[in-house]
């Protein structure tokens, strides 16, 4: 077994991973990407609509075309990478490094790091994790799995399918599949507010005429070996179907837009307290866990809608990481907890640490529910500091704002917390 060392080890080569490696690599660290597929550059491979990076390219690329950036780079710099290597276990030495165990066709290796940075992307929720009940027949994917048939081995997976949940992924598949000459049914979403970003609601759906139907789910499959159709029924507002709304659907793939989830079990290996609400690490305004010289970004964090703030926390995980290595794992934690009311979904960092606060701090939010003209308020020790109008505010819609924390002098015990309210008329 052989044993290399690195200052940073960065798992996951997306668009998060490369980012944090070339931010890395310009602190002059020394640092290895481990990404387990064939190529780099995660799930933009088979991203091929356009839409990506309009904020930090001000272009409308491809996401091939996006991450290509990002490879070159890693070529240019002669940034060391892996693929085809799979993290097995991950461990704390004695003195405070991270030991790396790791598969590939070469065999077993151990990787000693300084620093660590889960930027290992996120999973989408199988037909299993939302209970449709019948038989297990082919023709069951996820909008993933159909986006990678469809784009990357050239396989149609479907002639006439019905998709579930109107996430991005799955409007997008609504509209490649339909230019590939499959005729999509309609789209079921069981909420009664879309899941997805409207652009993509009116460009993937409407301007193809294919249907929206809300507050509606799958509840049964049909079909022995391959799938012959979906139950659908009409729910109410606890998203119980409702008795007499049944309609049977004759398709042969049912393509599922059900949500994602970080992908966390080695964060979870290494006992990292992960929030309830995002699925994934609890972080300060470094993008530090609460194991220090782990930090965590990109999709592993939570999900983003848009790839530019991917790459943007992995800039400064990469750049805290770094610093991280540079103090000899020295660092002061003093934190406080950016208390949130319930009009949140969540926001993340969860943390601030009032020690090391030298730039403005990224904020990224969602709100609950669909909510119009209101403001965001940020209290000090109950006393308004910081104020933004928004005309609205959407869960599928993350926010993002920038604050100068260093400003308000924060002291250990005091209380910071945002709101969401109603403008005042």
């Amino acid at each position: 077994m052989k044993t290399k060392n690195y200052d940073v080890v960065v798992i996951g080569g997306g668009a998060a991973g490369l980012a944090a490696a070339l931010q890395v690599h310009k602190s002059k660290k020394s640092v290895l990407v481990i990404e387990r597929e064939v190529r780099l550059g995660g799930i933009l491979k088979q991203c091929i609509h356009d839409g990506f990076g309009l904020l930090r390219f001000k272009e409308k690329l491809s996401g091939p075309e996006y991450v290509e950036r990002f490879i070159d780079e890693i070529h240019s710099e002669n940034i060391d990478y892996v693929c085809l290597t799979f993290v097995t276990k991950i461990e704390r030495t004695s003195d405070g490094d991270f030991k790396i165990s790791v598969v590939s066709k070469d065999g077993c290796d151990e990787i000693i790091a300084k620093a660590l940075i889960l930027a290992n992307g996120c999973r989408e929720r199988t037909a299993k994790q939302i209970y449709i009940h019948g038989t297990r027949p082919a023709g069951v994917y996820t909008a993933g799995s159909a986006q990678a048939l469809t784009n990357i081995y050239g396989q149609l997976p479907t002639k006439k399918c019905v998709i579930l949940g109107s996430g991005d992924i799955g409007l997008i598949m609504a509209r490649r599949l339909t230019l590939e000459g499959a005729e999509v049914e309609g789209v079921y979403e069981i909420k009664p507010t879309p899941s997805g970003l409207m652009r993509n609601v009116h460009q993937c759906l409407y301007d193809y005429n294919i249907p929206l139907h809300l507050s509606h789910t799958v509840t049964r499959v049909y079909g022995d070996e391959r799938l012959e159709g979906v139950e659908i029924m009409q729910v109410d507002e606890n998203f119980k179907p409702i008795e007499g709304t049944q309609k049977t659907i004759d398709c042969d793939a049912l393509i599922l837009s059900v949500g994602l989830i970080p992908e966390n079990e080695l964060a979870e290996s290494l006992d990292i307290k992960l929030d309830p609400k995002t699925k994934g690490p609890i972080v300060d305004s470094d993008l530090m866990t609460d194991i220090p010289g782990v930090f965590s970004c990109g999709n592993a964090l939570h999900v983003n809608d848009l790839v530019d703030y991917v790459s943007e926390s992995g800039e400064i995980a990469g750049k805290n990481a770094a610093s991280y290595v540079e103090n000899k794992g020295k660092v002061n934690r003093n934190e406080i907890d950016l208390n949130i009311s319930n009009d949140f979904l969540y926001m993340v960092p969860q943390k601030i640490n009032i020690s090391k606060i030298d730039e403005k701090v990224d904020i990224y939010f969602r709100s609950k529910k669909d909510r119009n003209n209101v403001v965001l308020k940020l209290n000090l020790n109950d006393k308004e500091v910081f104020s933004k109008k928004y005309q609205f505010l959407r869960p599928p819609e993350m926010e993002k704002i920038s604050f100068d924390f260093k400003s308000l002098n924060l002291q250990d015990n005091d209380k910071l917390e945002f709101s969401i309210s109603e403008v005042q008329k």
